[in-house]
């Protein structure tokens, strides 16, 4: 029998530790992989969600599947809607570099390092953190930006292996041996998939195996949304198919084994208010680089620019987005309640954080991400609102 986790109740004092519990009171996705860990045994992670004891877990992990969306779509996801759980915060920037990271450290962004979807690295310059490459340029990063340079951090993946558990990771077989997997994935054993079944299937084979941790990644929802928009008919047919997954993988759980569905972030449709900031010169006076994506954006100042800089892109951006100094945004606890000596120098000086539904664009500099319809990363519910989904057996 398959056992839904919706009417499980969390323990307050389980939620409370620094870190993974956000301003908003829901728990940070940083939390989630620390939690299931626990929930196998591992001794000295934090229990964030109180969880049955199991011996096996999958962590699944559907790239830009919002709250709020799964709430206004829940029509066609009915065994998503019927294992809703609880809501987490995946904090800011409410972005896939992040959110994978969060998950892959147990850590929010000012601890793992990886501020947004590109931001400079000290001695590297501007890089793109899903690509591994030069922003906007696409070179090839130099030998000082290896994965382990920029993440130095232990795993959660090499946590459960000193723990003796098997850890495995089901995922694109593009990324395999990529920058991000080996900066925020290491200590797992990579299986690489190319669509849905062979994903169900291997997760099932992991389930079915030594007594461990999975974690499982599906991209194409996130990829409809950007292109199409969150909502759209295509859209809507992608999340058919990923509630189909899960409806598989929670009718095949072993016994006594959990599956936990979470995801990076949500996403929102930008307006006709957003902004081509390529196209302001103004804004551009003593700028030496713009970071970020659309919706969150990190602006990197010359010497003795910083006020001045500020000043205009607040002035410029005040009905588009809520712009804060580095040190406002630290202080205001946008990265997390702790931000690294390490990590403090990649937020940009000035950072910019979209209202409603407005962006900065870049079309000269980013004509792909520019042209794209849904975006994400800034702070509104939409885009940092995330469902837990949970089963167990």
């Amino acid at each position: 029998m398959i056992w839904s986790l919706a009417g499980w109740c969390r323990s307050p004092a389980a939620t409370r530790f620094d870190g993974v519990v956000t301003a908003t009171g829901h728990v940070h996705l940083a939390g989630v992989m620390p939690s299931v860990l626990a929930a196998l045994g591992v001794a000295g992670t934090r229990r964030a969600l109180d969880l049955p004891d199991v011996s096996r877990a999958c962590v699944l992990l559907v790239d830009g599947l919002g709250r709020d969306l799964l709430r206004e779509h829940g029509d066609v996801a009915p065994t998503l809607t019927g294992l809703v759980h609880d809501t987490l915060d995946v904090g800011y920037p409410a972005t896939t570099a992040a959110g994978l990271a969060a998950i892959g450290t147990g850590l929010p962004a000012g601890e793992h390092g990886f501020v947004g979807y590109s931001f400079d690295v000290p001695g590297v310059g501007l890089i793109n953190a899903l690509r591994w490459r030069a922003h906007p340029s696409g070179a090839e990063l130099g030998v000082a930006a290896t994965p382990e340079h920029l993440q130095p951090l232990p795993t959660t993946f090499d946590l459960a292996a000193r723990a003796g558990l098997t850890a495995s990771v089901v995922s694109d077989a593009r990324f395999a041996d990529s920058s991000l997997t080996r900066a925020v994935l290491r200590g797992a054993d990579y299986r690489g998939v190319h669509a849905l079944g062979d994903l169900a299937a291997q997760v099932g084979r992991v389930l079915r195996g030594p007594s461990g941790v999975c974690y499982a990644y599906h991209s194409e929802l996130d990829l409809l949304g950007h292109l199409y928009g969150p909502g759209s008919p295509e859209w809507r047919m992608q999340l058919r198919h990923v509630d189909q997954l899960v409806a598989t993988l929670a009718h095949d759980l072993p016994a006594d084994s959990l599956l936990a569905v979470v995801a990076d972030h949500g996403m929102v449709t930008v307006d006709d208010t957003a902004l081509d900031v390529d196209s302001v010169p103004r804004l551009w006076e003593g700028v030496r680089a713009v970071g970020g994506e659309v919706r969150a954006r990190h602006v990197y100042t010359v010497a003795g620019a910083g006020a001045e800089v500020l000043a205009t892109w607040r002035e410029t951006l005040a009905d588009r987005a809520r712009v804060l100094s580095r040190e406002e945004a630290v202080a205001a606890g946008w990265f997390g309640p702790t931000v690294s000596d390490r990590v403090r120098a990649r937020i940009g000086d000035v950072v910019a954080a979209a209202r409603g539904r407005s962006g900065m664009l870049r079309r000269e500099a980013e004509p792909g991400e520019s042209a794209l319809l849904g975006q994400h990363g800034s702070h509104t519910a939409a885009e940092r609102r995330v469902p837990l989904l949970l089963a167990y057996r």
